[in-house]
């Protein structure tokens, strides 16, 4: 954060029409919850994946910094094969343009930071914008950049792997969250809301066609065909400066089937 910090890493997760909520666990200092909603809803179709992090404290102004958040989702939904990220971002080409090729663009996103400047809670908005990175270690690697604006001008990167996970989950993503400086003398600022997308949903990829670049939508997040009782489940943990570590469960209810279309389908790139 350039000289005076805010959003230093700030996060992942978002807001749409979200599902049956499961409370954080009750004896931890802080508490979280997660909602997560699909857009479209279609068995067997594509889709954009929605995650919504909130986080509290109950005995203090502003929960203690998160410093990682483990995101589980289900088994066979199709991460790897959603014709995202066809391109792939360093995070010294993010850093240094704050941007990266359109082709590896993965979703977008908000986040909430708070620190406390004496009696006064400041907050700090961030836009986010999430990326595929080049695989490390074999795991599909996603980066994230945050960037707020006021009241401090500041921009931050991150990562995310993609790891295996126990049933009835079929993959984690597990993001490291450093510690996020803020002002001169004030306490770092803790996370209290993430949001963002993994999908097509306003995202745009482009083709090579006879020498033009013909814009088109990527296919999206593929769901399988069939819905486990009592819906896809989610999961996240959250781990905390303070080593508290605290979790929210959700499950997004069985969507309808696909409906078939004659339409064609996207073009390749």
């Amino acid at each position: 954060m350039d000289g005076q910090a805010l959003p230093r890493r700030s996060l992942l997760a978002l807001a749409l029409a979200l599902t049956l909520l499961l409370p954080a666990n009750a004896g931890a200092s802080q508490s979280a919850t997660l909602h997560v909603a699909l857009t479209p809803e279609h068995l067997g179709g594509r889709t954009t994946i929605l995650f919504d992090l909130q986080i509290s404290s109950a005995g203090a102004q502003v929960p203690s910094p998160l410093t990682a958040v483990n995101l589980l989702y289900p088994k066979d939904v199709g991460l790897i094969t959603s014709g995202l990220g066809l391109q792939t971002c360093s995070p010294a080409h993010l850093e240094s343009q704050g941007r990266c090729p359109a082709n590896s663009l993965m979703g977008y996103g908000q986040a909430l930071v708070e620190f406390p400047i004496g009696p006064e809670l400041i907050q700090e908005h961030g836009a986010i914008t999430t990326w595929m990175a080049p695989a490390v270690d074999g795991h599909l690697t996603l980066l994230f950049y945050a960037e707020a604006n006021t009241p401090v001008s500041a921009s931050l990167i991150f990562t995310s792997q993609l790891l295996d996970a126990p049933a009835p989950f079929g993959g984690e993503l597990a993001t490291d969250i450093p510690l996020i400086p803020t002002l001169p003398e004030a306490p770092d600022a803790a996370v209290v809301a993430m949001t963002t997308t993994i999908g097509p949903m306003n995202v745009t990829y482009y083709r090579q066609f006879r020498g033009k670049s013909i814009p088109y939508h990527p296919r999206g997040v593929r769901l399988p065909k069939r819905c486990p009782r009592g819906g896809f489940p989610f999961a996240a943990s959250f781990t905390f400066r303070d080593g508290t570590h605290t979790t929210a469960r959700t499950a997004v209810p069985c969507p309808r089937p696909a409906i078939r279309s004659s339409a064609l389908p996207p073009p390749r790139p």
